[in-house]
């Protein structure tokens, strides 16, 4: 495989990196195939693994995949997530990232993160204390690079801001949600993170899953594990798209999965997408398409289809914050609500 440059830290990643989010007992219980997975991304080339410690067992699935090879891999993992019911033990507090920290670091059987990630933006703390609390680890020789998963383009400003005023480790990448059905990133996230020489990591280039075909207009679609709540697979608007995209797939010849991977990884503020197999199968199909190319006129016309910096519903897993999720953020007292 090729590689690019994880943002301005001079580290050399794949575009195609491999997202363990479903190796482990949240996706696939087998940690024999799990760490065989493993084995087969890093032989087919690929030299960056993704995970979190919210990841179920993901983390000690990954751990074990690395015995012996820990030193050819760039190895990422993210905090911020419940782990338990204690509530301490999860945010962005210095509190629990020095407890969070030390967890990952014997889950994952080494002693560095080469990029440790603020899984979601904490708004109970202030970013000044969690910059304070990773800095200390990135001067400890326990983490490398520091980085964030789903901020708002203010969100990544305020945390330079504070890094450059008070001399702490800057945040170096993004892991946003992005795919050929959701492109609101191009218009803020992406431009910002490009501007202070930001990595980004794309998840979810499969819309879910809803960009391998699996799920059609017209028929019954059951979501894949009961219980997610992920009505965006049978959201009618990205039904009727992923109908278009399937007949331009079929007509230039390319998978709908590798034209949606091929896709993001096209956009210059990208640095790499996150494959999460669960099998082998996907995992092996995934890497059938790590030489397609899109061309100007297959871009031009997915742009036809979904409109740059458009998405076409919503992925319903994706941070929104808290002004979004809680209504009483967005109406004032209803004695307000007049212009009289």
């Amino acid at each position: 495989m090729e590689y690019r440059t994880l943002g301005r830290t001079g580290i050399q990643v794949t575009p195609y990196a491999l997202g363990a989010m479903m190796l482990g007992s949240l996706g696939n219980p087998d940690r024999a195939e799990g760490v065989r997975i493993i084995h087969r991304a890093l032989d087919a080339g690929i030299n960056f693994v993704d995970t979190a410690d919210r990841y179920g067992d993901s983390e000690e699935v990954v751990g074990e995949a690395l015995r012996g090879r820990r030193d050819d891999v760039v190895l990422a993992t993210k905090f911020w997530g419940p782990i338990d019911d204690d509530v301490n033990h999860r945010g962005a507090s210095r509190r629990w990232i020095m407890q969070a920290v030390e967890r990952s670091l014997r889950n994952l059987r080494t002693d560095h993160i080469d990029l440790y990630q603020l899984h979601r933006p904490d708004p109970d703390t202030d970013i000044d204390e969690t910059l304070s609390a990773l800095t200390d680890l990135v001067r400890q020789g326990k983490v490398r690079a520091i980085g964030t998963s789903s901020m708002r383009g203010s969100e990544i400003v305020e945390a330079q801001w504070v890094s450059e005023r008070r001399g702490f480790e800057r945040f170096r990448t993004e892991q946003p949600n992005y795919s050929i059905l959701d492109r609101e990133i191009e218009r803020e996230i992406l431009p910002v993170a490009q501007r202070y020489g930001m990595g980004t990591l794309v998840y979810s280039p499969l819309a879910g899953g809803a960009l391998t075909g699996r799920y059609r207009a017209g028929r019954t679609n059951e979501t894949f594990r009961s219980g997610t709540g992920m009505a965006h697979f049978r959201d009618e608007r990205r039904l009727a798209v992923i109908e278009q995209l399937l007949a331009l797939s079929e007509e230039v010849g390319i998978p709908l999965t590798h034209l949606a991977m091929a896709f993001v990884i096209a956009h210059p503020g990208v640095t790499s997408a996150i494959a999460g197999p669960r099998t082998m199968a996907q995992l092996e199909d995934t890497l059938a398409g790590a030489e397609v190319s899109l061309s100007d006129e297959i871009l031009d016309r997915i742009d036809a289809i979904v409109p740059p910096g458009e998405s076409i519903g919503a992925m319903d897993m994706v941070y929104r914050g808290p002004e979004v999720g809680d209504a009483t953020l967005r109406r004032r007292p209803a004695s307000q609500r007049s212009a009289r």
